[in-house]
């Protein structure tokens, strides 16, 4: 199978978001199964030039640099002023990295049109890169094999009033409502089932006790990251014990599909401020309900997943 990997890569710099990281790192893990031909990153939990080092910089220590990374949007499809560069202390210990040239959405349109039906994409950060590939070349949702989305709340609430929808679909709603009316065939790895999976100090023990030269680094971010949520949550004492694995499940809906449960649905996203990023879910239960353009995840094998995680990074 081949597959394009989209992702706002935070994982490197202490005490950032470390999930986009796994997700490549599992990725990367079933290579006898799953081709990684390319990555691309996009602004997200990290602006979109940080994103890039990182994910070359995650690539050379999986003992993958060969495989390309192509920069991609700096802000969401309708606000560019909402630009941000690196900071400087990123730059100065990761700008050594040169990423390849070209511009994401435009390489993923070429590369999923000129092979119709063998691409996957999977998405982890905010959709402004896939829809603009869309968006370039209609043939891109017909041509593409599948796109895996991380991304939005379909069966529970949104987190809160400040950000009403997912982070990813709410950093880029009209992105991300671009891409599920696209047409395109669609699987959703929403909240509902990511924040069911959660990676502890314990884990993070284990991976660093692991066989690969990757599992202390693995570790040690795993821990700085839930030092800095337990410091940001201080009337939590649960947060800063455990957090969820949301984007590594997204790699998993496609490397063991049994570990998820799906349910045909048809999908839309709120664009406006008050509602910003919420998906409105149709579960197709009147008989003059519209047709599906989406399989979303309702479920989660807890157990399966969390073996096969350790399984798999304590090995790289």
């Amino acid at each position: 199978m081949r597959v394009i990997l989209d992702t706002d890569m935070g994982m490197g710099v202490p005490g950032t978001e470390i999930d986009d990281g796994f997700a490549l790192a599992l990725l990367l893990s079933e290579s006898d199964t799953m081709t990684t031909e390319l990555v691309t990153s996009v602004n997200g939990n990290i602006d979109v030039e940080s994103g890039t080092y990182l994910s070359l910089e995650l690539l050379q220590r999986l003992g993958r640099p060969e495989i390309p990374v192509v920069r991609g949007a700096a802000a969401p499809l309708v606000e560019p002023e909402k630009v941000r560069g690196a900071p400087e202390a990123v730059r100065r210990e990761f700008g050594h990295h040169t990423p390849a040239p070209g511009y994401a959405a435009a390489e993923i349109a070429r590369r999923v049109v000129e092979s119709p039906g063998e691409i996957t994409i999977i998405a982890i950060g905010p959709l402004t890169n896939v829809a603009a590939a869309i968006a370039l070349d209609e043939r891109v949702a017909s041509s593409v094999k599948e796109i895996v989305v991380m991304g939005g709340v379909f069966l529970g609430r949104p987190p809160s009033l400040a950000m009403p929808g997912e982070f990813n679909w709410w950093v880029d709603p009209h992105a991300a409502r671009a891409v599920v009316r696209s047409g395109a065939p669609l699987r959703l790895v929403g909240l509902d089932v990511t924040l069911q999976v959660r990676l502890t100090r314990e884990h993070a023990a284990a991976m660093a006790a692991g066989t690969g030269a990757f599992g202390p680094f693995a570790g040690e971010c795993t821990i700085a990251w839930l030092d800095k949520l337990g410091r940001e949550n201080p009337g939590d004492p649960e947060a800063g014990e455990a957090c969820a694995m949301h984007d590594s499940l997204a790699v998993a809906a496609l490397s063991r599909p049994d570990l998820l449960t799906w349910a045909p649905a048809h999908v839309d996203v709120v664009t406006d401020e008050v509602g910003r990023g919420v998906a409105i879910t149709d579960l197709l239960t009147r008989s003059d309900a519209p047709a599906p353009n989406a399989q979303i995840a309702v479920d989660v094998d807890v157990e399966g997943f969390t073996s096969y995680f350790l399984e798999r990074i304590t090995a790289l």
